[in-house]
């Protein structure tokens, strides 16, 4: 008999629907992802004590831990689940059982599926873009040196998968923290040369209700970030530039 995977999953059936828990065991195979065992359970929904059910919903799209939508709770921690190998979750002896849930922050849609549209609402808040009209020709844009460019670089890797906001404790209804993923989009566009136009404003935002001061420091952002993003650095030099920006307001009112 083929060695088997337990799981445990807990589901809901809409966002107002009392959560249930279903267990699972799928036939093992080397080199598993968390994506691929909850394929193995839309082929064949039956819970482990040989109960039809439904597929499991939850959100995924490049399994190559790019687009950051596969976010969720693997053993309780905040995991992507196209780079969460079964082997790393269940033991030597595959006989530890698989815990998943949706991320714990956000509402639920459906089962794993959460809806993460707070990020995106952040982000308009400051203008995390770079404002081209696109309309006529502008000439030649602002050159960026390489220095520059290496700087800024590891700031566009952002996945936005919410992760860094799921695991900070300041993040929450009460604070309306805006999160470790809009500051440091706020600093990758404040210092590009284009992007910089708007740099007050962002600044301005970052300063309002649910800003920057709400961040403790904590830096569980820092060791959650599956694309290991500087945001202790785009942090604190954004807390620098948002002091700056309100001593320069307070003496041109």
């Amino acid at each position: 008999m083929p060695s088997t995977i337990k799981v445990e999953i807990k589901r809901q059936s809409t966002p107002d629907a009392p959560a249930t828990t279903e267990k699972f065991e799928i036939p093992y195979r080397p080199g598993m992802n968390i994506t691929s065992l909850l394929g193995e359970i839309a082929l064949n929904p039956v819970d482990v004590t040989g109960k039809p059910t439904t597929p499991i919903t939850y959100d995924s799209n490049c399994l190559e831990e790019i687009c950051g939508s596969c976010a969720m709770l693997i053993n309780g921690k905040a995991t992507m689940a196209c780079s969460a190998l079964v082997d790393k979750l269940t033991g030597p002896n595959k006989d530890q059982t698989i815990t998943l849930a949706p991320l714990s922050k956000f509402p639920v849609v459906r089962d794993l599926s959460v809806d993460r549209s707070v990020l995106f609402e952040n982000l308009k808040k400051v203008k995390a873009w770079v404002p081209i009209d696109g309309t006529y020709d502008l000439g030649e844009g602002p050159k960026q040196f390489p220095q520059l460019q290496e700087e800024l670089y590891p700031l566009s890797n952002c996945i936005s998968c919410t992760i860094c906001m799921e695991v900070c404790p300041q993040f929450n209804d009460v604070t309306g923290f805006v999160g470790a993923a809009t500051i440091a989009q706020t600093k990758l566009f404040n210092r590009n040369p284009t992007g910089k136009v708007l740099e007050e404003e962002r600044l301005r935002a970052l300063a309002g209700d649910g800003g920057i001061q709400e961040c403790s420091f904590a830096q569980n952002c820092v060791q959650a970030c599956p694309k290991q993003l500087p945001l202790t650095e785009a942090i604190s030099d954004m807390g620098r530039d948002v002091f700056i920006q309100q001593v320069k307001d307070f003496f041109m009112r």
